[in-house]
């Protein structure tokens, strides 16, 4: 069991979404960095897809009622245990009565804390994720708020972990030779050129050209871009069509928004590009006011990325079991 001691609106339970029941209505949720949540299971020993909290105001912290081993993976800021300071994305082993504190991250947007065990909560349509806007899911369909107690499952993993921790290079750096560096100060994100593109002619090309930033009114379900608004060549009526986390969507005002992980289901504005999937969880991480430029990409680019991507998660697996296959045998 772990105690919330403090916490700010929208941090919730999240696991990697709940796909499947778009056609009804139902958004699939999940982390808005996935990959921060594979990588923090594997350090804890879970399932890739076990609930972790999701914490995007701080500070944050809780109080562990139990042994168990947990990693905070995600954004650059440095979690303490009981005031002494921890590395990021690295398994560690909590004692009862122990406090967990995270504080304003310099530069990313994300924190998750992953449990050994996973967090134990009911799941519903297949995922443990709070879907804020339906008001299910997660801790009772609402963000984690102070005195939660939240029950954990039961943690394989405590006898196989060095003393001093299990510890990863985090993506950012690991992967550093496949991500775009950033463009005078902006974050590059890839993307494919989309079904309604060609509509927009010179603004089309305007949309790759320019930097946005995203705007205050941006949240889990789309990014609101500000910037130079971009217009079709001529007015166009639409029918609702299905959208997924990545769409870029162009409505009347001319300025994008890109749908992330809450993204609707369906709607009717035109697409002009489409965020490669495995550059998602670098736009999960970005603050609000952020720079953004987004770079034309291809599908085989975005295959390669995904290949590269999947090579680093698989590393890590394979590195975590072989630590804890050693300090088993040596038990």
């Amino acid at each position: 069991m772990i105690e919330i001691l403090e916490s700010g609106p929208f941090n919730t339970v999240q696991d990697l979404g709940r796909p499947g029941y778009r056609d009804i209505g139902v958004s699939a949720s999940g982390a808005m960095d996935p990959l921060a949540v594979r990588i923090g299971n594997i350090l804890v020993g879970n399932d890739d897809n076990a609930a972790v909290i999701e914490v995007q105001t701080f500070p944050f912290s809780l109080r562990f009622e139990q042994r168990v081993v947990f990693a905070v993976t995600g954004a650059d800021g440095n979690p303490h245990l009981n005031g002494s300071e921890l590395l990021p994305w690295c398994a560690y082993l909590a004692e009862p009565g122990q406090v967990l504190e995270l504080k304003q991250p310099p530069r990313l947007a994300r924190s998750y804390i992953a449990l050994g065990g996973g967090l134990d909560i009911p799941v519903v349509m297949g995922s443990r994720s709070t879907s804020l806007r339906g008001g299910f899911g997660g801790n009772a369909g609402r963000p984690l708020a102070k005195s939660d107690r939240i029950a954990v499952g039961e943690d394989a993993e405590i006898a196989m972990l060095p003393a001093s921790g299990l510890a990863v290079v985090e993506p950012a750096v690991a992967l550093r030779d496949v991500f775009p560096a950033q463009i005078d100060g902006a974050l590059s994100i890839r993307a494919l050129p989309a079904g309604e593109h060609d509509l927009f002619a010179g603004d089309g090309e305007a949309f790759w050209s320019q930097t946005w930033r995203i705007s205050s009114r941006s949240d889990r379900t789309g990014y609101r871009l500000s910037g130079e608004p971009i217009t079709p060549t001529a007015s166009i009526e639409m029918r609702s069509h299905g959208v997924v986390p990545g769409v870029i969507q162009v409505p009347p005002g001319g300025e994008p928004i890109v749908q992330m992980s809450d993204a609707n289901t369906a709607g009717g504005y035109p697409k002009i590009a489409g965020v490669i999937e495995c550059d998602l969880w670098r736009l999960g991480q970005a603050r609000i006011g952020a720079r953004l430029k987004f770079v034309r990409s291809t599908h085989a680019e975005a295959r390669r990325v995904e290949q590269a991507v999947a090579g680093y998660v698989e590393d890590v697996r394979q590195t975590s079991r072989m630590v804890k296959r050693a300090l088993k045998a040596m038990a």
